[in-house]
């Protein structure tokens, strides 16, 4: 589409230059002139690097001139070796340049589902745009936000496009230096566990194979365009709440968030207000981390004094000791399963205050 378009600007430029102009491509062909039996014509004097030269330079008559953004993707040329060329090439350059990049904005797939899922599309708007670009609206799909932890020689952007080639149905957008969302396209019945599969393949490519560390949030499946904004915040809250509470996870969904979801939307003064209830005889800080980390092992272990006390290689009546001086300290047996629950959610809202995350 876009040698046609040059072809058009060509065409209606050609009576006010007056010279033979035109366009190469990455083929090194003439895609578009002013003389029409030149088209598909292969130019000598355009090779691969003269793609990354960026001024312009005058060979055998004719003076190029590279263009497009992001990366110079054609290359125009001008009959002439004089200043006038010079000066023509420069302006086609700008003018062939800008209606490529307003053409690709207006009609490329990926550029819409970046604006639909940064919610900077209307959304009255969104089905009148898919139906013009003939974009499928009404299938499942899920969004994937790959958020890139250390870097590498490779780019993250580009491993994780030649994993989804398929730009029919799954689209890799770059959100940020950091930030890669997927939006997947995938069939009915696909579980959560499918997904975690999925992303556990994207985070073992990169490590593996890139020493590239990554970790991904989950979105919700969803089967309307218009909620794919939704499906992104999710996976956007996903690694957020994933960092604050799960800090050893690389894959976080957010159908499996648990409790920490409802946490991570509560107001920071209804949290502290919590805490000061909670702990009306003596403050969390009191516990040390020994204390800390023998609490932990004991929810792992579902309040079970036997069980923990093996596995920390603790002697029963060492770890009552413990839980008791735990009672003493806060009020709350952890042996009883209802104070075992609010000290559990006191630990997790006390995560959150000390981690300030960001919120979506």
């Amino acid at each position: 589409m876009s040698n046609r378009l040059f072809q058009s600007v060509v065409h209606q430029m050609q009576p006010a230059i007056d010279r033979t102009i035109g366009v190469i491509d990455e083929s090194l062909s003439i895609v578009a002139c002013s003389d029409l039996g030149r088209i598909g014509e292969s130019v000598p004097a355009v090779t691969a690097e003269t793609f990354a030269v960026p001024e312009a330079f005058v060979v055998d008559g004719y003076t190029y001139k590279a263009f497009a953004r992001p990366h110079c993707e054609y290359v125009l040329f001008v009959e002439g070796n004089d200043e006038e060329a010079g000066r023509y090439a420069a302006l086609l350059a700008v003018s062939l340049t800008n209606i490529k990049q307003y053409y690709d904005e207006k009609y490329d797939r990926g550029n819409f589902v970046k604006n639909v899922i940064l919610d900077n599309i209307l959304s009255g708007d969104i089905y009148l745009k898919a139906r013009e670009l003939r974009f499928n609206s009404d299938v499942d799909r899920v969004v994937l936000l790959i958020r890139v932890a250390s870097h590498s020689e490779v780019s993250a952007f580009d491993v994780v496009q030649n994993l989804f080639p398929d730009k029919a149905k799954d689209f890799v957008i770059n959100i940020n230096e950091n930030d890669i969302a997927l939006v997947k396209e995938i069939r009915s019945g696909i579980d959560g566990r499918d997904l975690e599969k999925l992303a556990c393949s994207i985070v073992d490519t990169l490590s593996s194979e890139f020493y590239t560390q990554v970790s991904v949030g989950i979105g919700t499946v969803v089967s309307s365009i218009k909620e794919l904004a939704s499906s992104f915040k999710e996976a956007q809250i996903a690694l957020e709440v994933g960092k604050v509470f799960d800090t050893e996870r690389t894959i976080v969904s957010y159908d499996n968030l648990g409790i920490a979801r409802l946490i991570y939307q509560l107001p920071t003064t209804l949290c502290e207000m919590f805490l000061r209830e909670i702990f009306k005889r003596g403050s969390i800080e009191s516990l040390d981390q020994e204390t800390l980390f023998t609490i932990q092992k004991f929810f792992e272990n579902n309040l079970n004094v036997s069980e923990t006390s093996r596995k920390l290689f603790l002697h029963r009546n060492t770890l009552v000791y413990r839980l008791e001086k735990i009672k003493r300290l806060t009020g709350l047996d952890l042996r009883r399963f209802d104070d075992a629950i609010v000290f559990k959610v006191a630990l997790m809202v006390k995560k959150y205050l000390t981690a300030n995350p960001v919120k979506y």
